[in-house]
């Protein structure tokens, strides 16, 4: 595919996303979701005033994404920085990210009034997921007074958000202590004290069966697992077996509490997800308080492709359900 034939796409969702998030370029954002918006191996991500460009193509195309770096970059003539990540790159640095003008990416963005740190080359991901914006504004407004367990930490804005909003304690667990140190970049930009036991660099099971022998408890738990991934301690595999990694961490709630799932698994639809949710609520300990919608920017406004899966009653794949717990 030529860049001739993908402009038009282009230009349509700059026009989509007008006015931009924030006059000052501090906020992130996604800019093209390709999969509903004509091309569906290419996205393309704005954190602050650096380009994202996401290559999901079979084979790298360097030319075409200079193309339409270049395109992007001399419409949003604020931009200072522009990488791109192949997915499929024969090498870590291509798919980590390559630069393609400027020097210097943003190692921070704003959302909601509160900083999340970047380091938008660590891996194949950017360090911050554009789909959870509205669920971190949710953990701001209702996390005053709570102990929070934010497991699949990743990079930590969940839990950073929660301890913004006010959470008494939140305990980060992730397998990758460099993700988990990013989270204290967060917390140092906002002032928020850290305490380096509440970081966990282990794997979920290990953390999930110690946390229950202690016989210790949180007022909310959150798992944002990875769709599907094998330890040597556990398997998660989100499209068949979500309903495990829920009953994992059900002791660990207290009464009242509050559990976060979040399922991203493509191949699972919204309706059959929503029914493993409801089958876990027949004896009455969970029930489904809300569901937590998507961004419709980070969708896509000019929608052309359709999902692989139907997410309804969710609005995308990324599923998040809020659960309210009772204790027998």
């Amino acid at each position: 595919m030529t860049f001739e034939s993908i402009k038009p796409l282009l230009d349509k969702a700059l026009t989509s996303r007008q006015p931009l998030p924030d006059s000052d370029h501090q906020a992130a954002f996604r800019l093209f979701n390709g999969f509903y918006e004509g091309r569906p191996d290419l996205v393309l991500d704005v954190y602050g005033r650096t380009l994202v460009i996401h290559d999901y193509g079979e084979q790298p195309n360097p030319g075409l994404m200079q193309e339409i770096a270049t395109h992007t970059h001399t419409t949003l003539n604020w931009l200072r920085a522009g990488i791109v990540k192949y997915r499929n790159g024969s090498t870590q640095e291509e798919k980590r990210g390559q630069l393609l003008f400027g020097d210097t990416p943003d190692k921070k963005i704003t959302e909601h009034g509160i900083w999340y740190a970047l380091d938008l080359t660590m891996n194949r991901d950017a360090s911050f997921y554009l789909d959870t914006k509205n669920l971190r504004k949710w953990l701001l407004e209702n996390m005053r007074g709570k102990t929070v367990l934010n497991t699949f930490a990743y990079t930590g804005s969940l839990g950073v958000a929660a301890l913004a909003g006010g959470a008494t304690r939140v305990m980060q667990t992730d397998l990758s202590r460099q993700f988990l140190n990013l989270a204290k970049d967060s917390y140092t930009l906002n002032g928020l004290p850290i305490r380096k036991q509440d970081f966990l660099a282990q794997d979920f099971f290990p953390v999930i069966a110690r946390f229950k022998s202690m016989k210790q408890s949180f007022d909310c738990v959150i798992i944002d697992p990875p769709f599907f991934s094998t330890t040597s301690h556990g398997k998660v595999d989100l499209e068949n077996e979500s309903k495990r990694i829920i009953n994992k961490v059900r002791p660990l709630i207290n009464d009242g509490g509050l559990l976060i799932a979040i399922n991203n698994a493509i191949f699972l639809s919204g309706s059959d997800y929503l029914r493993t949710l409801e089958d876990l609520c027949k004896d009455g300990y969970l029930s489904i308080r809300e569901l937590i919608p998507i961004p419709e920017d980070f969708i896509g406004h000019e929608r052309v492709g359709s999902p692989i899966t139907d997410p309804a009653p969710f609005n995308h794949s990324t599923k998040i359900a809020i659960l309210d717990v009772k204790r027998k």
